[in-house]
């Protein structure tokens, strides 16, 4: 058993745990898993405090749905980070919407239910699907998810991920064309 296997076996227990409200294994997990959430959500925002918020707000979430927490759903750590991705990335758009609407924020309300994705992940192929989405590279995934699940234009994408337009459109071409030939396998 590799050390990865060791560290995911590790964070299922703590999410099994957590299911269960048991704030030391939630505390252990916080612990374990914080620091590379907060890196990624600074990643993503280039804001310390929008991406403490959404670490909060992912940690938040984890308490709440950690007994849905399937092993179909792909590791324990892709899952959190995944979250966390999400939340930092709807904060990002909750900003840059009040910004630009003033007086029009409530044609921006999030609301609580799930979005496309996490409906279209709980079908058939689930497992499959996340297992191909890991196999891309990070920007790939991003706006292959930022696009399709999150219905981000081409120019938002290219604000959220830092990035040329052209750059960004060419990461969702090849992407979508490393998923297909992975769900074809």
């Amino acid at each position: 058993m590799t050390a990865i296997d060791t560290e995911q076996d590790e964070l299922m227990g703590l999410l099994i745990a957590v299911a269960r409200e048991d704030r030391q294994a939630f505390q252990r997990l916080y612990d374990k898993v914080s620091g590379r959430m907060f890196g990624l959500c600074l990643k993503l925002a280039s804001q310390r405090d929008l991406a403490e918020e959404a670490v909060q707000d992912a940690f938040v979430q984890i308490w709440h749905h950690a007994g849905e927490y399937h092993n179909e759903r792909g590791a324990p750590l892709s899952w959190m980070l995944t979250i966390a991705r999400y939340r930092t990335l709807d904060l990002m758009r909750s900003r840059k919407a009040k910004q630009t609407s003033g007086d029009s924020h409530l044609d921006h309300m999030e609301d609580g239910r799930e979005g496309p994705l996490d409906v279209s992940l709980r079908s058939a192929g689930a497992a499959e699907l996340t297992g191909c989405l890991e196999e891309l590279s990070e920007s790939q995934r991003d706006s292959i998810l930022l696009s399709y699940y999150r219905g981000f234009t081409h120019d938002e994408l290219s604000e959220a991920l830092s990035s040329p337009v052209g750059t960004v459109k060419s990461w969702i071409r090849r992407g979508l064309m490393a998923l297909k030939r992975c769900l074809e396998r």
